[in-house]
């Protein structure tokens, strides 16, 4: 069976850092070292959850 992709969106991501702001995920979200998004829906953009993390280890490890 193959790998599954695991997809997170602005949400997950303010979860991940820890409750940010909605405003302030967008800032980040728009940051030209943040991850690209591997898709845009409906209801907005979506990235591999993976490169998010990776991004996170690298630039907030205070959050761990």
């Amino acid at each position: 069976m193959g790998r599954r992709l695991r997809l997170v969106g602005s949400g997950e991501i303010r979860t991940m850092l820890g409750g940010v702001s909605r405003q302030r995920v967008y800032q980040i979200t728009s940051r030209r070292d943040f991850p690209e998004p591997v898709a845009t829906l409906q209801m907005g953009n979506v990235w591999l959850a993976e490169d998010v993390e990776a991004w996170i280890a690298a630039k907030r490890g205070d959050l761990d």
